[in-house]
């Protein structure tokens, strides 16, 4: 078991390793993030300033691939809703007024803004109910039709 634990977590720094040399290698400076930032939003946050500056590149590759990238699958203004609907479950002040300003700016109404924070709520009752009261979970899935 000991040998099993030990493998895995050489193999996981290994791999990390390995993935963070690479992405060092193609990811800009820390200046040039910062340029792209504030090409983007205007200005370069405060979090994002005092972000580890060895992992700022890579979080804003993240967060702009997310938010900006032709080939997404979602539409802005429904990731801004799902967005706004974690946010307000975590809870972030910062993220829940950021998020409504998005979404609003993405075109979403106040009655989809009240809907996205609703739907939260709702799984976030679900999932408190069935969690609390330990329900089976193969017994769920069977009665929502498997799989």
């Amino acid at each position: 078991m000991r040998n099993t634990f030990a493998i895995a977590a050489i193999t996981a720094a290994t791999l990390l390793s390995a993935g963070s040399f690479a992405a060092a290698q193609e990811l800009p400076s820390v200046e040039n993030t910062y340029k792209d930032i504030e090409a983007t939003f205007g200005v370069v946050p405060s979090h994002i300033k005092t972000y580890p500056k060895s992992a700022v590149a890579g979080a804003w590759a993240m967060t702009k691939g997310l938010l900006t990238d032709k080939n997404n699958a979602l539409e802005p203004k429904v990731k801004s809703l799902i967005n706004l609907a974690v946010a307000a479950q975590i809870p972030c002040q910062y993220c829940t007024w950021v998020e409504t300003k998005f979404a609003k700016a993405q075109g979403a109404t106040d009655e989809e803004v009240a809907e996205a924070v609703a739907q939260a709520a709702y799984v976030r009752h679900w999932s408190t109910v069935l969690n609390g009261m330990q329900i089976d979970f193969e017994t769920f899935k069977t009665e929502f039709g498997g799989d």
